[in-house]
C-alpha cells in the first residue's frame, strides 16, 4: 500500500501551488493528448476535416473520434511532434513522470516495423523528458476491439522492451467487446517479463467487469475502476491488495460514468483506503489537463491538500519509474506539504521557502542514467 505523506500543515483552503506538486500521469493516451492546434494543422496538411472533439453521445462516438485523430498521424515527423508536445504539456502541469498508453502496431508497416515505431516514441519521449525534467515510460496497450492474438504479439514486444522504456502492459477499448479471459496469455507474458499490469476496467461497466479483470489478469493498477465504489467488497479488496485505480475525473463526467462531477466517487474511494492516482486520459478529446484534474479534485470535490498529496504519492509509487527517482519525488511531495503552514504568531498561512523542491526537480531532469532509455483505439 503506498504510504501517505505527512499531514502537518494541512488545512482546507490552501494556496499551495498545484503545479509544483510532484506527480505522475499514469492514465494518458498518447494520441488523445494531441494539442488542438496540432490537430488542425495536420488536418490541413492532409486535406482532411478536423475531427470534432467536443461532445459524444456514446462511447462508440468517442472511440470513432479517437480513431479519426490517429488517422491524421502519417509520418515519423508527426509522431515526433506529438510525443514532444505531450511531454511539454505534462511538464506544464507539473508532472515529473508520465506513462502514456500506446500501440506501435497501429503505425506498422506504414512507418516502419512496430519496433521502429516504438524506438522512435521512446527516443523522442526520453530526449524531451531529459530537457524538461519529465521521466518517460510507455504502457503498451492491446485493444479489446482487436483479435486477442494481436494482444499476444504485442505482449511479446512489450516483454522485449522491459527495462528499455516499456514499463507496463494495458488493455483498452470497449469493456463489453471481449472478456478478459481472451487476453490471459498476453498478460501472462507481460507479467513474466516483470511489467506492471494496468488494464482498463470498471469505467462504463460495473463491478462484474472489475471482478473478472481482478480474477483473470491480476492487475497492479486498473485504469478507471471507479465503479468499484458501488461495491464495498470490491473496494475492500482493492484496498487490501494495494491495487491502484488510475482515475480520470473529466473523462468520467463527459462519458457519463457520473452525471455531475460533484457525484464522482474519488473521495469515497480514497477515504475507503483504495490507492488512487489522477490522470488526464485524453486531454484533446476531453478538454482537460493533468493540472485541471487536480484543480477539479480540490475545488469541486473539496479534497484537502493532504489527500491531493497522497494521490500524487500513489501516482509516483505505482509508476514504473526507477527506484531512486521515486525516492526523490516522495521527498518533493513531503516538501510541498510543508509549505503554507499556519504561522502560530500571525494566525494565517505563510509560504515556506521553496528552494529545496526546486533543487529536487532539477535533479530529476539530470537523471539520464536512471530514466529508462530508449492502438488505434482508446
Amino acid at each position: 500500500m503506498p504510504h501517505a505523506p505527512s499531514t502537518s500543515g494541512d488545512f482546507t483552503s490552501s494556496d499551495r501551488c498545484l503545479v509544483s506538486l510532484p506527480k505522475a500521469d499514469l492514465h494518458l493516451h498518447l494520441e488523445g493528448a494531441m494539442r488542438p492546434g496540432t490537430l488542425a494543422e495536420l488536418a490541413s496538411t492532409y486535406a482532411k476535416p478536423i475531427p470534432q472533439v467536443d461532445s459524444y453521445r456514446s462511447f462508440d462516438e468517442f472511440q470513432h473520434c479517437y480513431r479519426a485523430v490517429v488517422k491524421l498521424i502519417r509520418t515519423r515527423g508527426d509522431i515526433r511532434r506529438l510525443v514532444r508536445e505531450v511531454v511539454e504539456d505534462a511538464a506544464a502541469s507539473g508532472a515529473i513522470w508520465i506513462e502514456p498508453h500506446f500501440n506501435p502496431t497501429t503505425y506498422a508497416p506504414a512507418l516502419g516495423s512496430a519496433q521502429d515505431v516504438l524506438d522512435l516514441v521512446l527516443d523522442t519521449g526520453t530526449a524531451a523528458g531529459r530537457t524538461l525534467g519529465v521521466g518517460f515510460g510507455l504502457i503498451l496497450s492491446a485493444s479489446r476491439n482487436r483479435d486477442p492474438r494481436d494482444a499476444t504479439v504485442l505482449a511479446r514486444l512489450a516483454a522485449d522492451y522491459a527495462g528499455r522504456g516499456v514499463v507496463a502492459f494495458g488493455l483498452t477499448g470497449d469493456e463489453a467487446a471481449t472478456p478478459p479471459e481472451a487476453f490471459s496469455e498476453a498478460f501472462a507474458i507481460a507479467r513474466e517479463a516483470g511489467l506492471i499490469i494496468a488494464p482498463h476496467a470498471g469505467e462504463l461497466m460495473g463491478g462484474p467487469s472489475i471482478r473478472s479483470t481482478l480474477d483473470v489478469l491480476s492487475p497492479d493498477r486498473i485504469a478507471h475502476g471507479v465503479r468499484a465504489a458501488e461495491h464495498p467488497a470490491l473496494m475492500e479488496h482493492l484496498a487490501d491488495e494495494g491495487i491502484t485505480l488510475d482515475v480520470c475525473l473529466t473523462s468520467n463526467c463527459v462519458l457519463g460514468v457520473v452525471k455531475h462531477i460533484e457525484e464522482h466517487p474519488l473521495l469515497h474511494l480514497v477515504e475507503s483506503g483504495v490507492p488512487c492516482s489522477l490522470g488526464s486520459d485524453d486531454p484533446l478529446l476531453l478538454k482537460t489537463s493533468m493540472l485541471t484534474e487536480y484543480e477539479i479534485a480540490r475545488t469541486q470535490l473539496s479534497m484537502r491538500d493532504r489527500q491531493l498529496a497522497a494521490i500524487a504519492s500513489t501516482s509516483i509509487q505505482s509508476s514504473g519509474a526507477p527506484t531512486e527517482f521515486i525516492a526523490h519525488a516522495l521527498i518533493g511531495i513531503e516538501d510541498w506539504m510543508k509549505r503554507d503552514v499556519p504561522d502560530p504568531a500571525e494566525g494565517h498561512p505563510h509560504r515556506a521557502r521553496e528552494e529545496t523542491n526546486g533543487v529536487l526537480l532539477n535533479e530529476h531532469s539530470g537523471w539520464t542514467s536512471s530514466t529508462p532509455s530508449p492502438s488505434g483505439t482508446r
